[in-house]
Parts: structure tokens; C-alpha cells; sequence
């Protein structure tokens, strides 16, 4: 087998890798946004009941925005120090006032959404506060973006 090529993700020093929003790049008219919640390797990262309800959260609020048809995908990084939005037609002014508003509006919601039975995979593990709190860390980082 040829030696495999490193994804983009790989290339970028996790040592030097600061919290924020980075653009990862732009494929096949799709940019990869890195919402970079925790430094690397500095031992913080988002619990995972947490990490799960955001993903839920954040899906289904950006996927009801006025956005919505720009959204491709919203989802966690295995790392646990953040999460992927892949979008279409959008610039990092249009994707930074939605995450703001997107955030906001999570902080206001009273359940996870999905978090049934009937409608996840793993419905036991979620964490409503615990997510809420990470979301007011990560809506300050986008205030200073």
C-alpha cells in the first residue's frame, strides 16, 4: 500500500494551536470551520456528556437558522477539544455572527434536543448544564474573533 497522505487537520502544529475559529480550508466548494473550544494537549477537555449535548444543541440550532441550506455538517472532534462546521457560500464574518447567535440561543434552551430514547443512539449520556457552560466559554473566544 502507498504511504497515506496526511489530512489537513494533521498538518497544523497542535502544539502552537490556540483556541478560536480557524478556517481549515475550502474543498469542493465546502470550508471546514475549526471551532477550537480547549487548547491541545493541555489536559482541559470538553466531558463527554457534555461534548454529545452540544453536538445536539448546536445541529439542530444551526440547522433551523436562516442559514440552514448553508450548513453541511456540525460535529465533534474525537480530540474532545472542539468541533467541525463544514458549510457553502458563507465567510468567516457570516459563520462568526451565526456561531454567536446560534451560541446565545443555546444557553436559552431547557432540554437537549434528540436526547430521547426513540431519537439517539446513546440518549443516557448528555449533559445540559455541563454543555451550557462550555457554550458561555466558547461564545466569549467568539467575541474576541
Amino acid at each position: 500500500m502507498d504511504e497515506l497522505k496526511k489530512i489537513p487537520s494533521f498538518n497544523k502544529d497542535h502544539n502552537t494551536l490556540e483556541t478560536g475559529l480557524h478556517d481549515s480550508g475550502t474543498a469542493s466548494g465546502v470550508t471546514t470551520w475549526d471551532l477550537r473550544f480547549k487548547r491541545p494537549n493541555c489536559g482541559d477537555f470538553i466531558q463527554q456528556a457534555a461534548l454529545h449535548s452540544i453536538e445536539h444543541m448546536l445541529a439542530t440550532l444551526l440547522r433551523n437558522s436562516d442559514r440552514k441550506d448553508n450548513i453541511v455538517y456540525f460535529g465533534p472532534m474525537g480530540c474532545r477539544t472542539g468541533f467541525y462546521l463544514l458549510t457553502v457560500g458563507m465567510d468567516r464574518a457570516e459563520v462568526i455572527s451565526l456561531l454567536k447567535e446560534s451560541f446565545t440561543a443555546a444557553l436559552d434552551l431547557t432540554e437537549v434536543p434528540g436526547a430521547k430514547k426513540e431519537q439517539c443512539g446513546n440518549y443516557l449520556e448528555h449533559d445540559l448544564t455541563g454543555a451550557k457552560a462550555e457554550c458561555k466559554k466558547y461564545l466569549e473566544i467568539l467575541e474576541n474573533a
